[in-house]
């Protein structure tokens, strides 16, 4: 997926899930298929196009100023100059972006222009925290300069889908399936290790 339309589909995410996201996104196509189309239509309209994703009032007018935001600043609907940027500026570019926090500008930089960035979402900060890997006041936005600080560019992208494939199927939120885990004997938060070591 390009920049652009991987930035707009993240913003879908937020709040949602994946499916839910990808649905909206479809939909959101489908009725207009070019962002100047999205740009100039009413953003109840928009929000009616992606009522799939939640939150649809507000992420219809976020998608649009961020499209009318890029447009203003770049003359062109186009985030690939993103990839001429060192990883800090372009960072700081798409953060500048209403509604886009650190998490959507690193997937954004990760998943469509190959750059180092480490995207934490709420599977790998709480893998994160569990496995000692971050401090446990360390916030979700402030974890991916932790954890980007703690692996070498080139396996920050292969790091994130470990992370996010161990929450999802083993280290999950609720019930985390510890018996079944290869990094039980070393894991700081596996049950009864405190009272083991007292």
């Amino acid at each position: 997926m390009a920049a652009l339309e991987e930035l707009v589909f993240t913003v879908l995410t937020q709040h949602t899930s994946d499916l839910n996201a990808e649905r909206a996104y479809r939909s959101l196509r489908r009725r207009y298929p070019t962002w100047p189309d999205v740009m100039g239509a009413p953003s109840t309209e928009v929000a009616s196009a992606i009522r799939e994703g939640g939150l649809a009032n507000q992420k219809s007018v976020r998608i649009q100023r961020i499209l009318g935001e890029i447009l203003e600043r770049r003359g062109e609907l186009d985030l690939n100059f993103l990839s001429d940027l060192s990883l800090s500026d372009a960072k700081a570019w798409l953060r500048e972006l209403p509604g886009v926090g650190p998490k959507t500008a690193a997937v954004v930089l990760s998943f469509s222009l190959g750059m180092p960035a480490m995207p934490v979402d709420t599977h790998i900060h709480r893998v994160s925290g569990r496995l000692g890997l971050i401090g446990p006041g360390t916030s979700a936005d402030d974890a991916h300069d932790v954890l980007e600080g703690m692996v070498a560019p080139d396996d920050r992208f292969a790091f994130h889908v470990l992370l996010i494939t161990h929450g999802r199927r083993r280290c999950k939120a609720r019930r985390p399936l510890c018996g079944d885990c290869p990094l039980y004997a070393e894991c700081p938060a596996r049950p009864g290790l405190e009272a083991a070591g007292s």
